[in-house]
Parts: C-alpha cells; structure tokens; sequence
C-alpha cells in the first residue's frame, strides 16, 4: 500500500522557539606533520599523499583541553556568561577517559559549573553535529537559553595505515541561543541513518579498523547526499542559494566530488575545506569548516553544513547570517589564524608526542 503523500515528504527537525549560533571558537593545535614525512618513513617516499600535512596535538594537548580553548573562544563571540550555559555537550572519539566526562572538565575550565549539564557525545565524525542538534532542540524547547555543542579530535590512525596520513586533531565550539541574539539563524535540520560497517574500533583497541568497500559509495556518499537532498527538498532551496557548504572531511577527494554531484560549484566549498592543511579532525570536522566561513561569512549569506559519522550517518543544517556577525567575528581569533600557525615536526617526534612508541 503506498503511504500517503505528506509521510513520504522529508520532515525536517526545526524547534517552535527560533534559535540561532550566538557564539563560535575553533583550536587546532601548532604541530604539524607533512603527508611526505608518513610516505618516508613508510613507502620509502614513493606513492602520492592524499594531504599537504595533518595537526597533531602536542605532548601536554587532548580533547578536553582543545576543547576548553574553542569553548573559550565560544564565549569570547557571544557575548553572554558562561554561567548562562545550561548544558556543556562534547562530541568525539578520542574523550581522554573511558570513565569519566570530557564535557565536566570544559564546563568547569570556562566557568560554566554548577547550574549546567554536562555529556559526552559518540558517533563518529558526526558527534559533535550530533550535539550540535541536541542544543537546537534544548534551547528550542525552551528548557534553556544557552547551550553549547563541541566537536573535538585527537584523532587516531594505525601506523603505516592510510588513515595515518589523514587523521589529524582540532575542532571547534557552538554557542546556541535564542535567534534574536544570534550571528547565524538556524533554519532547520534533517538527519540520514543506517546501519553500516564502514568503520569501527571495538573496546580497548587502540585504532579503528575499517571496511574499504563499505567506507565511499553505501557510507559516506549515500548519507551525505540523503541528508543533504532532504533538506533542501524539505526548505525549497537549490544549490545556487548557497553562499558556502560545508561536508564532512574524510580526505580532500569527497567532499568535492559529493558537492558536485549534489550540483555545488567547488568555489561554493573551498572556504571550508581544510583537510588539505590539518587533516581529517573527525568529530570536529565539518563543525570547523563551519567556524573558518563564519569568519568570512556576511549578513544574509545562507550557509549548508553537513556532517557524515561513520556506522553510519548524516546531520544536515542550514543557517542565514545576520547583521551581528561583523561585530562577533573580531571577538576571538579565526580558524586560519590557527591553521597559520604551525611548527612542522619528523615522524620521530611525531611517534613521540602521540604515544605510538610502546616498550613491553
């Protein structure tokens, strides 16, 4: 029997209350190692590389304390208190602790504590568009004026692995609030999910694994295109509405191939793209693309992100620029400035700052 024609329609998830980004910071730490250095020590230096070079986080740098400096710069934007935060949300798959909530550590560094949630988020790459989503709802619903969403990555790659080259660290913090005090609007959201074994890291492992014919066509093309289609069917917009888009980040290859297939022109994606210079950063991903064009973004510019986790999922958001961007962008420092600076490091060093050298 065929479903009636508003149950096949996209039902995009848009709260009562309109709600909007009042605040935003990215991190990345300054260490970076060269793509050509992985293929050295690993293919004697033949073979092409994916990237330019990755972020690596240095000896005394993870998560938690990445995360507090986004944040930071999160609250630096808003303009409001940390005290007003209800909720503290960190998305990753590197948490510090097994036992024991990144999400508390933030929410006490910036001064959010005590009259405040706090939770850790995991799904993949798109953990932290998943928090993300969970803030539009908080505050929509009225239960709370502000929230924050983090995604956060340390990330992690098996040595000599193809993720090595690519599995880089950073991210970035959202500060969700009411629309009326916003720099973007948050027009709405659809979310796209299946069960797909694309990839995974099973309990005290310490590096994924992933299923190669599973990870482009069935994985991240099928739900990046689902849930990007969705919401742009469901808020009657075409590609050539868009100021800028931003897709997840496995490596520099898919998100402008999926862009293009979707019918956007790669100088629609480029401002966002930045895999080529820090690496995939995972939870963080597609969340500091949107940082790096909110710091060139102007008024009414109509910006799409969408987020790709394996296992496997989509979170598809579109947001309208408002007049407080110009005074909001000067209030913290941008996603290029970190990505400028950088101090470039051999694998030797590399194998020393990320623990990968274990003696038994």
């Amino acid at each position: 029997m065929a479903l009636p024609a508003e149950m096949t329609q996209p039902k995009i998830m848009k709260p009562t209350r309109d709600v909007g980004i009042v605040g935003y910071g990215a991190y990345v730490p300054r260490y970076r190692l060269p793509a050509a250095e992985v293929a050295r020590v690993w293919k004697e230096g033949t073979g092409g590389t994916p990237i330019k070079e990755k972020a690596v986080p240095g000896k005394d740098e993870d998560t938690a304390t990445m995360a507090v400096e986004a944040a930071r710069n999160a609250v630096k934007r808003s303009k409001i208190s940390a005290s007003e935060l209800r909720a503290v949300w960190v998305g990753s798959e590197s948490h510090p602790y097994a036992v024991k909530p990144t999400s508390t550590i933030v929410a006490e560094a910036i001064g959010a504590v005590p009259s405040t949630m706090g939770a850790d988020w995991q799904f993949a790459c798109k953990a932290g568009t998943e928090a993300f989503q969970a803030s539009m709802g908080f505050v929509g619903s009225g239960m709370a004026d502000y929230a924050m969403a983090i995604g956060m990555d340390t990330a992690q790659g098996k040595p000599g692995d193809a993720l090595e080259y690519t599995a880089g660290a950073g991210g970035a913090a959202f500060l969700v609030g009411p629309a009326e005090n916003s720099l973007a609007v948050i027009e709405g959201s659809y979310s796209f999910v299946t069960d797909t074994p694309d990839f995974w890291r099973r309990a005290n492992k310490p590096y994924p694994e992933h299923g190669q014919r599973f990870t482009g066509e069935p994985a991240y093309f099928r739900h990046v295109m689902g849930a990007t289609e969705s919401l742009m069917e469901a808020l009657g917009t075409q590609p050539s509405d868009y100021a800028h888009v931003v897709f997840h980040q496995p490596n520099a290859k898919f998100p402008m191939r999926v862009g293009k297939m979707l019918g956007f022109a790669p100088t629609q994606i480029e401002t966002g793209l930045l895999v080529p210079t820090i690496g995939n950063t995972y939870a963080g991903a597609a969340l500091i693309g949107l940082s790096a064009i909110l710091d060139v973004a102007k008024p009414g510019d109509l910006i799409l992100m969408t987020s790709f986790g394996s296992g496997a999922g989509s979170d598809s958001f579109q947001f309208r620029v408002t007049d407080n961007i110009e005074t909001r962008q000067k209030l913290a420092p941008t996603t290029q400035q970190y990505i400028k600076r950088r101090t470039e490091i051999d694998y030797s060093t590399y194998t020393r700052l990320r623990g990968k050298l274990v003696m038994k």
